[in-house]
């Protein structure tokens, strides 16, 4: 299969129903007739197999069938046919001959073209010089140089790049370097880590057991001596515990029989530290896990802090939150300068589903890189949204609760077990203002957002329900609902009111042609400067801002805007296309740069989570980009998607 028959399963696996060849055609650049080829190699390589299903409506993805052809090739050593499998293997035949392979022996044993291995050597070449190894070639024989220490840094990113999106799984690694007992070793070392006081990170645990299997199947095999790897550039030997490394060679041993030497170890350890172990914090100051003094990181991350509040006016000032940011953040800096990084297979969801707060860690993501001079990546900066997002889910106010009256007649303490009941379920929900005991009710006069009756009312408001007078589940349900609905009533009318007042009909463009994210930011940009709002500057933060991390929040969005609020007011400048356009990893319809002014930060924090939630579903985005032909058709559209 190639890269697009690739791209056009992962989107068919991410699609709920039916999806057309129109649809596909946009999201992979090509002709609906290339959709239909790839359907038909697909189906092919599958049978008897029925991978796809295809009907009038497109096609769709049969995943548990999908799920057993891909399983039943692994299993039985089926040759590998993606490009990208294909140069990873390459780069694994390579590893083990350090002596060199003729590319005739390796065309014939991947069962392809001698051209399709030159082509592959020329794919594989860049990967190489990024981890500061060679391709030396001498006539028809092709081998790699350079440290071993670097040469597994590449096998293991490579692999997880080959392998599907999400989780690295444990079979996976078990399979491709035969190390059957990795989950085993798995539950010994977290046990192990557990008695010394660690607390382990789930995320990156299985990306260090990559590394151990990898270690592991080189020392077996005797490539090249495993004291002979070097961590150039990589981390320093401050960063690692020291408490772990006797009891993990111990457990390599025991495991997997293979002793591994100093410099393993010691790379091991290091890799522990910095992706998956942390230990509560002894000493402020003091990394618990290595004894380092992090003094320096602690006053960059209350820097940073205050940035964030006079930016964004989040308050992070929260001493523990700064103390356990300030030791993710000397780990970072530690991987970053070996550009070392950890996968976060989360990625992609924090950033479409939070947005706001994978905004708040891309600014303290630029703040460390420039005050660093480091690059961070995408995953490294999920994994700071998960730090924010995580403390502000602990001290965020819950959404104010929803005012209730209660109308429950007289008859003994009724309305007392009533009251008492319904703050004991639903107390954080729901804030009782007022019991009213009597029959004669003037319900006009209630001025809460709910009215909870024993009774039936003569009113016929949204905001009346009729409960038992002792509570049932049904009661509780209804209640809940009616709940959702006030709140659900407030944020649309709120958002709307905040959201309507930043359009502008000269700000909205339809089927606007650009050659690059970069060039739309400035055709769009172009039309803000035309109307006042922004400057050149601001143009050019945007740019900035989008080069260190896309802005495409879902895969029919992208919002580029610049970190700082310099404009004179805010406003959004959005281009509606029929055609999608190539923007970081995804193909969007819609464009919208917004610039937010200082004193609408409060409100850029409301709304932006709902802007995105807007263009969240495909087939929404569909009908607006259809419907959407001019401004008022617009407004109505991205009204509708708020109502939803």
């Amino acid at each position: 299969m190639s890269d697009k028959q690739e791209r056009l399963l992962g989107y068919l696996s991410q699609a709920e129903g039916w999806v057309t060849a129109a649809e596909l055609s946009e999201q992979l650049g090509v002709s609906t007739r290339s959709v239909r080829s790839y359907v038909t190699t697909i189906k092919a390589s599958a049978a008897p197999l029925e991978v796809l299903a295809s009907s009038t409506s497109g096609y769709r993805l049969n995943r548990d069938v999908y799920s057993a052809f891909v399983a039943s090739r692994r299993a039985g050593g089926a040759e590998v046919e993606t490009p990208k499998e294909r140069i990873y293997h390459l780069l694994r035949r390579l590893a083990e001959a350090p002596e060199g392979v003729n590319v005739y022996a390796l065309a014939s044993s991947m069962f392809v073209s001698e051209s399709t291995i030159e082509s592959d050597l020329r794919k594989l070449r860049p990967s190489l010089d990024e981890s500061s190894l060679a391709l030396d070639r001498t006539g028809d024989t092709v081998r790699i140089t350079g440290s071993e220490y670097n040469l597994r840094r590449l096998l293991s990113r490579m692999f997880r790049d080959e392998g599907a999106q999400g989780f690295l799984e444990l079979a996976s690694i078990e399979r491709e370097f035969q190390s059957s007992d990795l989950r085993g070793f798995k539950t010994d070392l977290i046990a192990m880590l557990d008695s010394h006081g660690y607390f382990v990170n789930e995320y990156g645990i299985n990306n260090v057991l990559l590394h151990v299997a990898i270690a592991v199947d080189r020392k077996s095999k005797s490539q090249l001596p495993a004291d002979g790897a070097t961590a150039e550039g990589e981390l320093r030997a401050d960063y690692a515990v020291e408490d772990v490394a006797p009891e993990l060679a111990a457990l390599v041993e025991r495991r997997f029989g293979v002793v591994l030497g100093p410099t393993d170890l010691d790379n091991l350890a290091l890799l522990l530290t910095t992706r998956v172990i942390t230990r509560g914090v002894v000493e402020v100051g003091i990394d618990p896990a290595s004894g380092r003094r992090i003094d320096r990181e602690l006053a960059s991350i209350r820097r940073i802090v205050e940035r964030v509040s006079e930016e964004y006016l989040v308050d992070l000032d929260d001493e523990e939150f700064i103390v356990r940011l300030a030791l993710h953040v000397s780990n970072l800096i530690a991987r970053a300068q070996g550009k070392s990084y950890s996968r976060n297979p989360m990625t992609r969801s924090i950033k479409t589903s939070y947005p706001m707060i994978y905004e708040l860690a891309v600014f303290i993501a630029s703040e460390i890189q420039r005050h660093e001079t480091i690059v961070i990546n995408d995953d490294e900066i999920s994994y700071i949204a998960l730090h924010v997002g995580s403390y502000l889910e602990r001290q965020s106010r819950r959404e104010q609760r929803v005012t209730c009256a209660i109308v429950c007649p007289n008859y003994y303490d009724m309305h007392l077990i009533l009251r008492e009941r319904l703050e004991a379920v639903l107390g954080a929900e729901l804030q009782v203002d007022i019991v009213i005991t009597r029959t004669d009710v003037d319900w006009n006069e209630l001025q809460a957002d709910l009215v909870l009756t024993t009774i039936s009312s003569a009113s016929f408001a949204d905001n009346v329900v009729v409960i038992q007078p002792f509570l049932t589940e049904g009661d509780v349900e209804v209640i809940r609902r009616a709940v959702g609905r006030v709140r659900r009533q407030r944020r649309r009318i709120r958002l709307k009111e905040d959201l309507l007042l930043f359009f502008d009909e000269s700000l909205f463009l339809r089927n606007v042609s650009a050659s690059s994210e970069v060039d739309m930011i400035r055709i769009l940009g172009e039309r803000m400067i035309a109307s006042g709002v922004i400057d050149e500057a601001y143009v050019d933060g945007a740019i900035e801002r989008e080069l260190m991390s896309s802005t495409a929040f879902t895969d029919n969005l992208a919002v580029p805007h610049a970190m700082a609020m310099t404009a004179s007011r805010t406003a959004i400048c959005i281009a509606v296309n029929e055609t999608p356009m190539p923007w970081g990893e995804n193909r969007v319809n819609v464009v919208a740069l917004i610039a937010f002014s200082a004193n609408d930060r409060t409100t850029f924090q409301a709304i932006f989570d709902q802007f995105v939630s807007v263009f969240a579903d495909r087939n929404d985005v569909k009908q607006l980009v259809s419907r959407a032909t001019d401004f008022p058709s617009l407004i109505e559209e991205i009204v509708r998607g708020i109502d939803r």
